[in-house]
């Protein structure tokens, strides 16, 4: 359920899980469907397939390129804390944003084209990422080609498809539940989305940012 600040922006708490074969797939997939709901310029429709959905793509190559960093980023600081005794957490955070006229408009020389405006945020989307892998980890089977001749092992490796299984499971229905959670907040929420004042390719500005409750906004990354 979306969580709304009582004097900011509202805020949408969104769950991803993944694997870590998975976790850029699914984290760029979650990431271009809310971006194809707010991202206001004209582009072909594009769409990508993840662990069997069909999702939107937004070809801009800024865009891309942002959100192919930031999940980067993402999955090295993941990786770099992962541990085979439990799940790993991260979060990422979109920032939409809006220009206005700064109230007074500056005074004497002070006042500039650009300090006459200032980018208030409209909305956040939080991305609750969480990495698993199976009980049974891959580490520990036999190199590709073994083969296997006692009880015991055949067992093993049973328990690891099995187990292999039931994340892919869990991956594609956190996925499918994510996306359809998405599609019915923008299709009820729409009062707070200010209106499109101005010609330029994109009216609203956007951030991305990497564990912004644990690194705070002087940590914030890049605005567009």
């Amino acid at each position: 359920m979306e969580q709304r600040r009582p004097l900011g922006p509202p805020e949408f708490i969104l769950e991803v899980f993944a694997e870590p074969t998975c976790v850029k797939d699914i984290v760029r997939a979650t990431l271009h469907t809310i971006f194809f709901h707010r991202y206001f310029p004209s582009l072909r429709p594009s769409t990508i397939e993840v662990l069997d959905f069909t999702l939107p793509f937004v070809a801009d190559p800024q865009l891309e390129t942002l959100i192919d960093t930031r999940v980067s980023q993402l999955i090295r600081q993941l990786s770099s804390t992962s541990s085979s005794k439990g799940n790993v957490r991260g979060q990422l955070a979109v920032h939409f944003f809006e220009k206005r006229r700064r109230k007074g408009g500056g005074l004497g020389w002070f006042t500039s084209a650009g300090r006459a405006e200032e980018e208030v945020c409209w909305e956040i989307w939080c991305l609750e990422v969480t990495i698993a892998t199976p009980r049974t980890e891959a580490g520990t089977l036999p190199p590709p080609g073994s083969i296997w001749y006692d009880e015991e092992s055949r067992r093993y490796m049973a328990k690891h498809v099995a187990e292999r299984a039931k994340v892919v499971k869990a991956m594609a229905s956190t996925l499918q539940r994510t996306a359809m959670k998405i599609v019915t907040i923008v299709n009820k929420d729409k009062e707070h989305i200010p209106p499109i004042t101005t010609s330029e390719t994109n009216p609203f500005p956007y951030q991305i940012e990497l564990n912004p409750r644990l690194e705070g906004w002087g940590k914030s990354i890049g605005i567009f």
